[in-house]
């Protein structure tokens, strides 16, 4: 289901499906709002077992462009607003490479209001001598109409099945452009400064965060690299997991390992809640 709601006379595009306790899911790059206008398998099996509700970032898919937005505490303001507005106490939150960045923030100032955090191939942190892949370069294709370093950023493999079908050489039709144009233009408010995707203060905030959490990376992330992710699960002391046959989109190519990772935390959080 596709809904909408208005902060500050803006709108926010929401994607809902399933039921029973609220996970707000954070979208990434390959992904819905980001590369894709309608649910993956990934979020199908989260809904079996959660109402999920995937808010399109400020300018992405059907979401109202926010000209204040100038860096990722903007953001953050914006989804504790947005959560303010769905009358949310308290919900599970997942994230996948930007979108877990911005689930982090926002895990670290509400801690009382998230009762698990999941981390997937999440950008965000500032690691010594291991910065995040230059996406920027790369989703400009190479003769045009060359996508494959774009593909091996986000994927295990160029030519993964699943990276050829989201990311094909060449045009796509214009409403896939559009969400990709659109994305990168959010992306780029937060990440454009190298080493990219990162704030400096972030990595030292993460103890604020003390309920269950779990930090799931792709075995072949080409984007962040593996040093990050343990950073997290240090952080935040929870548990990493390496996805085997996954590069950073670890929920397109995996996406029933990935869905059972959260779904399992989910529901060790509500035996401890």
């Amino acid at each position: 289901m596709s809904d909408s709601i208005r902060i500050d006379g803006r709108a926010v595009a929401l994607a809902q499906a399933g039921s029973g306790e609220p996970l707000i899911y954070l979208h990434g790059f390959a992904d819905i709002h980001g590369a894709s206008a309608g649910w993956l398998p990934f979020h199908t099996e989260l809904a079996r077992d959660v109402r999920v509700i995937a808010p399109a970032h400020p300018g992405c898919a059907g979401s109202t462009e926010d000209e204040d937005i100038e860096d990722i505490d903007d953001v953050a303001f914006h989804y504790l607003q947005l959560l303010d507005a769905l009358a949310l106490p308290r919900c599970h939150l997942a994230g996948s490479a930007i979108g877990g960045w911005i689930a982090a923030e926002l895990a670290v100032r509400i801690p009382e209001r998230v009762r698990s955090l999941t981390l997937l191939g999440a950008t965000g942190l500032l690691v010594p001598g291991e910065p995040i892949g230059d996406l920027f370069m790369v989703v400009q294709p190479r003769r045009g109409t060359d996508y494959s370093d774009f593909r091996r950023m986000l994927f295990r493999d160029a030519g993964a099945p699943e990276a050829l079908a989201m990311f094909p050489d060449g045009k796509m039709e214009v409403e896939r452009e559009s969400l990709r144009f659109r994305m990168f233009r959010f992306a780029s408010r937060v990440g454009f400064s190298p080493p990219y995707f990162y704030n400096r203060k972030l990595r030292g905030r993460l103890r604020r965060f003390q309920g269950p959490s779990l930090v799931i990376a792709g075995e072949n992330d080409h984007l962040v690299p593996a040093s990050h992710a343990k950073a997290y699960a240090e952080g935040l002391r929870g548990e990493l997991r390496l996805v085997e046959g996954a590069g950073n989109s670890v929920a397109v190519e995996q996406p029933q390992q990935a869905a059972a990772l959260i779904l399992s935390l989910v529901r060790s959080a509500r035996v401890t809640a």
